[in-house]
């Protein structure tokens, strides 16, 4: 079965984007509601939950993965009976991960309280909240978790987008039913509890609807399970990296700084990952593409693709990099006031940082879709061991400054070349210097528009909505301006085009 590749990623492409849209404007009001109505310490004790759950989930181990990966090709081949068995076998795999993190976090439970420095509110119990939070971790696995592994293999992730969007909704009008009336954070976190129930629950119904044929029976060969455990086992790596980048900074600011510089430092965070998120959807969503074409298409033609989702990444790259240059601190004054801001530098930072995780995306799709774990799989344990020492030795001699470039520094010069080097040498298997070539162009044009974009807004003077209206348009228009001008004569310009209008016929 040839899907079809364009037509499904068009789709998971909007409606991830339109759930991405939703989910940085709803939790943003829930973000505020919670400033407000309870305190910025609430927001801090969010984030630190988060963060240690994100490391229980290493125990998942890259199954989803490896689980979907093995299906690209069975999938192709029209074999239901093995998509069946791949089923039983991440249905499985997913029940012993829950009851795996449930007895881990409870053991860890009674540690909670170093993992805070201070200004926990005094009418909270941590471990209440902690074994909450636990519980939403743990049936977000026993609850039909491994159906989504259909819509993600078929490329159908935009029934996943629609489903969150209708069962959120609910859930947030009742936490800010239960914020404005009750001031209540305990009720807040039950209901987040039971919002994920939902999603579980919901989402089954439908791929049972859409899929009816699709049952978890069966059994797979010992040696086909020996694979999947070594991509499994390789994918590891990766959840540590991850899971340094996404949990270590939130961690180690909450023990070293405390909840109300964790809350500040998360709410710039917020605004870089919302939009980091949207273009993470757009690349998600070509990762069953990208493996269904590597099963059916030239290399050639797999190639010309690398060079064409780089060029629309770096432009987009840039433009979303001039945006934040100039309407990060406006937009922050606006919404939690100058009490709560970062300085500039900060802002300085932050752009390199969403620049540095961007860029390597298509790479790591490539990488994903193809599954070259197993040659990946030292490069995440060593970047995110470097980033994880660095960052504890730089919040001690520059504090929150070194959080942020202690990611900045493992992405530069660690992860991004050596994932390169390996989707070149065991993927396509030729030189990258033409790549590299276009890629320092890319990169030179995006540090030509940021300085255009801040020279001109640094003469503005003006407040309020009126700044953000303005700098907007500027940093919008010139950053696409220039870049038209510099790339109009590129190959890759053109396809672009060409791949424009094939979507907008669709």
């Amino acid at each position: 079965m040839k899907i079809e590749r364009t037509k499904n990623a068009t789709k998971n492409i909007i409606f991830g984007v339109i759930l991405k849209i939703y989910q940085i404007i709803i939790p943003f009001f829930m973000r505020t509601a919670l400033i407000y109505f309870l305190g910025v310490e609430y927001l801090g004790l969010n984030s630190l939950f988060t963060s240690v759950l994100q490391v229980l989930n290493l125990a998942e181990l890259g199954v989803e993965h490896a689980i979907v990966f093995s299906m690209y090709k069975p999938i192709a081949e029209d074999d239901h009976i093995h998509i069946c068995a791949l089923m039983k076998l991440y249905k499985i795999y997913y029940r012993i991960i829950g009851a795996f993190i449930l007895i881990t976090g409870l053991i860890l439970c009674p540690f909670m309280p170093y993992l805070i420095k201070s200004d926990l509110p005094p009418d909270m119990n941590v471990y209440i909240l902690y074994i909450l939070n636990l519980l939403a971790t743990v049936f977000s696995y026993w609850l039909f978790a491994y159906k989504n592994s259909l819509l993600s293999a078929f490329q159908r992730s935009d029934v996943t987008s629609k489903v969150r969007i209708s069962v959120n909704t609910v859930m947030y009008l009742l936490q800010f039913a239960v914020l404005f009336w009750l001031r209540n954070y305990y009720a807040y976190i039950i209901l987040s509890l039971l919002g994920q129930l939902s999603i579980n629950i919901v989402t089954a119904l439908v791929v049972n609807k859409m899929y009816p044929n699709y049952k978890p029976e069966g059994n797979l060969s010992k040696e086909e399970i020996k694979k999947i455990n070594q991509r499994m086992k390789d994918l590891f790596t990766i959840k540590i990296s991850s899971v340094v980048l996404g949990a270590a900074d939130t961690i180690v600011i909450s023990s070293f700084l405390g909840l109300k510089q964790l809350a500040i430092y998360q709410n710039y965070y917020y605004i870089m990952n919302s939009i980091y998120g949207i273009a993470l959807i757009a690349f998600s969503s070509l990762t069953a593409g990208f493996g269904n074409s590597f099963e059916t298409e030239t290399m050639d033609k797999n190639y010309n693709d690398l060079n064409k989702f780089t060029f629309i990444s770096c432009w987009m790259n840039t433009v979303c990099v001039c945006c934040f240059l100039v309407l990060y601190q406006p937009f922050m004054k606006l919404w939690v006031g100058q009490e709560n801001m970062l300085n500039d530098i900060y802002v300085i930072l932050f752009c390199i940082y969403f620049y540095v995780l961007v860029l390597p995306m298509v790479w790591a799709t490539i990488k994903d879709a193809v599954g070259l774990w197993h040659y990946d799989r030292f490069r995440p344990l060593i970047g995110s061991i470097v980033n994880l020492v660095v960052n504890i030795i730089l919040v001690n001699i520059i504090g929150l400054y070194g959080i942020i470039l202690s990611t900045i520094i493992s992405y530069v010069f660690i992860t991004m070349p050596w994932l390169l080097h390996n989707i070149f040498k065991y993927v396509y298997k030729r030189s990258a210097k033409e790549y590299l070539k276009k890629v320092v162009i890319y990169v030179s044009v995006s540090i030509l528009a940021a300085i255009l974009v801040g020279g001109i807004c640094s003469i503005i003077h003006v407040e309020g909505i009126i700044e953000i209206i303005i700098k907007g348009l500027i940093a919008f228009s010139v950053a696409n301006i220039l870049q038209i001008i510099v790339y109009r004569k590129f190959k890759e310009y053109d396809d672009t085009k060409k791949l424009v209008r094939q979507i907008i016929k669709r």
